[in-house]
């Protein structure tokens, strides 16, 4: 009998620990205002799709609001602080750059594995001097699926205990 109960814990407590899952990176929200506006969403740290060290990493195909975008799908490149920093939306559709600037470099890291900074960047158009503003800022924060099994899994486990208790 005892041997059930231990193994039966044991199976509920391994079943818990299942549940969990990696959590991925945060994600973050990208505001450009000024003569070219969009917006996106993308983890805090991304995985290029193409880098090139000390110059600039690649995201390819990112869903947003890009206005100019033949299929709202772009390619979004950020460079390094050697590269004049800034980033460049190019529509993947129509091969049409939408907005190319410079400004401080935008994450930190390496361009293999960046990590973007918060906060809200001045930046300038290459070779037509037009002001933009970048906004990074982090997305509300929503509860995984395994988060909420794990805490219901637990108040289950107290519900049991509490009612053990009452009995014995």
């Amino acid at each position: 009998m005892k041997l059930n109960k231990l193994l039966s814990r044991f199976a509920a407590c391994a079943a818990l620990a299942l549940c969990a899952a990696a959590a991925h990176a945060d994600p973050y929200n990208f505001v450009v205002s000024g003569d070219y506006s969009a917006s996106w969403q993308m983890d805090s740290s991304p995985t290029p799709s193409d880098f090139g060290d000390g110059f600039r990493f690649l995201l390819s195909d990112y869903p947003g609001n890009f206005p100019g975008s033949t299929a709202g799908v772009v390619e979004i490149s950020f460079y390094s602080e050697g590269a004049g920093g800034g980033m460049a939306i190019n529509d993947l559709a129509s091969f049409t750059m939408l907005l190319n600037t410079a400004s401080e470099q935008l994450y930190t890291g390496t361009e293999g594995a960046p990590t973007f900074k918060l906060g809200s960047f001045a930046m300038t158009g290459w070779g037509d001097g037009t002001e933009y503003t970048l906004t990074i800022s982090a997305a509300a924060a929503v509860p995984e699926p395994a988060s909420y099994a794990l805490m219901f899994g637990g108040l289950g486990v107290v519900g049991l205990l509490a009612r053990r208790r009452r009995k014995g």
